[in-house]
């Protein structure tokens, strides 16, 4: 065939990353060449329908008979991975308008304005799907980078899981491909077009393929099923069937507050609710209004109020009202009388609901929850393992995972994630596969392996822990040498109450609140601590007992009472208190003007208080357990002590075969012999043993290939044992006063 006529190729369905859903298709130099193309050109490609894409190279070696398409791409040709498919250059015109449809919760969160930045320069064409993931290859000239990557920003912070939605082209002129330039006007199907016209766009759908059901995003994200009812049943009442309510005496009024972590789908929930009710949705962001002069403030919360009123049945959505309504007294708060006075004419309009939204319901002023204003309370808590795993399958939908992705051990070592984490671990499993299969062959089929993920979560990390957890190591229990008494009280107390809640419900019994490990330092009390991060797939929150100590009135407890808040976002969690005989000493005998002791009063608190702990565990370690407070260690708090010994003979032999695993030891080191003549030393002693055993070998000869037994006997001369006989006969007897009792 000739160039303007186009040539007949095969296309290849080919899941690069970086081309992926962005209307991208690639071929060869030499097929590029004989049709007149350069890269990024459109091209017009004829298959079961016309569709458009951006054209590129193919990696060298690529057959010249293959186009590589992704799967978007084929299903607006309507063709098979293998099929035929006419490739011409396409008229370069651009788009002059486009209307759009999509799922509901989209259209309500993303203005046209947004849209069109995030779509600019893809190919369009009547009755295709398009993605909302960016084209950044070859931008129309002119184009504000900037302006483009704030608006992806915001699109991403809007719309849960925006990478896996497609929208449909209802309507475009021209209708044969073209490119969306910044001149384009843009509208939802229902909505208005970014040009400013008045007159809305309804546009009567064409006759044109629909998406295919596993393209099509579901209503709500899977995992927030309970949420969504609870969130739509009032709405459903209020807006469908106020005559029941009537006949029952009594009147729709519906103020709702949600309250979950940040992260964790509200406004999706939210969004889906409204649009399953058939209400319209117009959102206003807390922060954002927060931050403008109050005079604009109101003005635009006031034509906030004007639009959900124009279009009932509406929800007006607040995000993080508690930028708006602060529960500090003492904070600056100009907009809580107006938010007051606008939520409670709203909710008293039967057609109208309000919903606000919070990560900390703790900073959200009590006023707004008076009568005739946020009456109830909708709490979206962290998913559970069986709904992580919900969340994963969808958010893995159309990725190619290799046959070792588990997802239901990934959905059991990700404690703590919100939908988001989840979307963010996803999203960096498949850049770890991209970067591994980078050279892959065009014809080979990437995929994401098991190890992409395991990858991705050393880097992954709970939103709701702000950053402090301790990275879960790949270490358990059974990694522990002796201590088996140790590990069994461990496990029962730490680990059951983790992994089988429902027992311990079903049996009636309260499960342990914490456990105190004791015994002179160095003798794993730590590495105890992180073997149970393994063992447990739970989050662990180390603080050191100083670290939560303040010279200002009121931080040492505000300290204490975030860091349980955290670890009860992040459920199930571990904390480990480190040194706590620094943080909590018996009370009445400091002189550092009463700081420990409300320290102390804090910690009771929150272990034994009216709040219940649930699903967390608090574990602390000290060399000095005489020096806690008593009332710490009695039940309901800190239920279980448990002394850790310094090891005796054979569990010291095989410590130092542990530390010396990857020394290569001369045969005539006796192993056994040193574990003999080091009494009182300590795993950390043990250790450094080896470590200065090596040192004295390099010292000798930088070229050394084994650590003699004449270096062993330099360390042995060096390292002196660290546990003191006066010490560890204290620990001795506070144990022995302790089995005792």
């Amino acid at each position: 065939m000739t160039a303007q006529a186009g040539f007949v190729l095969r296309a290849v369905e080919w899941a690069a990353p970086l081309d992926a859903r962005r209307g991208v298709v690639r071929m060869a130099d030499v097929t590029l060449q004989a049709l007149g193309l350069r890269p990024w050109d459109p091209v017009r490609l004829s298959g079961g329908r016309v569709t458009g894409a951006l054209v590129a190279l193919a990696p060298p070696g690529t057959d010249s008979r293959l186009l590589l398409c992704d799967e978007l791409t084929l299903r607006n040709l309507q063709v098979p991975a293998d099929g035929d498919v006419e490739v011409r250059r396409a008229v370069e015109q651009p788009t002059r308008r486009l209307v759009l449809s999509g799922p509901a919760e989209v259209a309500g969160a993303v203005p046209p304005e947004l849209l069109r930045l995030a779509l600019l320069g893809k190919v369009v064409t009547r009755g295709d799907q398009v993605s909302l993931l960016p084209q950044d290859f070859a931008l129309p000239d002119g184009t504000d980078r900037g302006a483009v990557d704030r608006a992806r920003r915001a699109i991403a912070g809007e719309v849960d899981a925006w990478r896996t939605i497609d929208l449909l082209a209802m309507d475009a002129d021209p209708a044969e491909p073209s490119i969306l330039t910044i001149g384009t006007a843009v509208g939802w199907a229902g909505g208005r077009a970014t040009d400013g016209s008045a007159t809305p766009l309804v546009v009567p759908p064409p006759v044109v393929p629909q998406p295919t059901p596993a393209s099509q995003p579901a209503a709500v994200v899977p995992g927030l099923e309970d949420s969504f009812a609870a969130l739509r049943e009032p709405l459903d009442l209020a807006f469908h069937h106020a005559d029941l309510l009537a006949r029952l005496g009594t009147r729709p009024q519906v103020g709702l507050l949600v309250v979950g972590p940040a992260g964790s789908g509200k406004a999706s929930v939210v969004t889906a609710a409204a649009a399953a009710t058939g209400a319209q949705m117009v959102r206003v962001w807390g922060p954002r209004l927060a931050g403008l002069d109050p005079a604009a403030a109101v003005a635009e919360l006031t034509s906030a109020v004007q639009g959900v009123r124009a279009k009932t049945p509406a929800v007006l959505l607040v995000e993080d009202v508690d930028a708006l309504a602060p529960a500090d007294q003492n904070a600056p708060a100009p907009l809580l009388g107006p938010l007051v006075d606008v939520i409670r004419a709203l909710v008293a309009d039967a057609r109208v609901a309000v919903v606000c939204t919070t990560s900390q319901p703790e900073q959200v002023s009590a006023t707004l929850r008076g009568p005739g204003l946020l009456e109830r309370e909708v709490l979206l808590s962290l998913p559970t393992r069986d709904q992580r795993r919900a969340m994963l399958g969808h958010l893995t939908l159309g990725m190619p995972l290799d046959a070792d992705v588990a997802l239901d051990d990934l959905a059991g070592r990700t404690p703590g994630f919100v939908l988001a984490d989840l979307e963010s671990l996803a999203r960096e499993a498949a850049l770890r596969a991209a970067h591994r299969q980078r050279d892959q062959q065009p014809d080979g089929v990437p995929r994401v392996a098991a190890a992409d993920f395991a990858a991705a979560l050393a880097v992954v990390r709970p939103t709701a822990l702000a950053g402090q957890a301790l990275d879960t190591p790949d270490l358990t229990l059974d990694d522990v040498g002796d201590l088996a008494e140790v590990k069994q009280v461990l496990t029962e107390t730490v680990l059951w109450p983790l992994a089988y809640p429902d027992t311990f419900d079903r049996l009636g019994v309260t499960p342990p609140h914490g456990v105190l490990l004791y015994g002179p330092p160095g003798c794993g009390k730590t590495f105890l601590i992180r073997a149970l991060a393994g063992t447990g797939k739970a989050n662990v929150l180390p603080v050191r007992g100083a670290e939560l100590l303040s010279k200002w009135v009121g931080e040492s407890e505000r300290g204490v009472r975030e860091l349980f808040r955290r670890a009860r976002q992040a459920a199930p969690a571990l904390i480990f208190l480190d040194e706590v005989d620094a943080l909590a000493p018996p009370r009445g005998q400091g002189s550092d003007s009463g700081v420990s002791d409300r320290v102390v009063a804090a910690l009771l608190t929150e272990l034994d208080g009216i709040e219940t702990l649930r699903d967390v565990v608090v574990v602390a370690a000290t060399n000095r357990p005489d020096r806690v407070d008593p009332a710490l260690l009695r039940p309901g708090r800190l239920d279980r002590l448990v002394y850790v010994a310094p090891p005796d003979a054979a569990a010291r032999a095989d410590i130092l075969r542990a530390a010396a695993r990857r020394t290569p030891l001369d045969p005539a080191v006796e192993l056994t012999a040193v574990a003999g003549r080091t009494e009182g030393y300590s795993a950390a002693d043990l250790t450094a043993i080896v470590r200065e055993a090596a040192l004295a070998a390099m010292r000798e000869s930088t070229a050394a290939s084994t650590v003699t037994a004449a270096h062993v006997e330099q360390a042995l001369a060096t390292v002196r044992p660290s546990i003191r006989p006066e010490s560890l006969a204290a620990l001795q007897a506070f144990a022995a006063a302790q089995a005792s009792a």
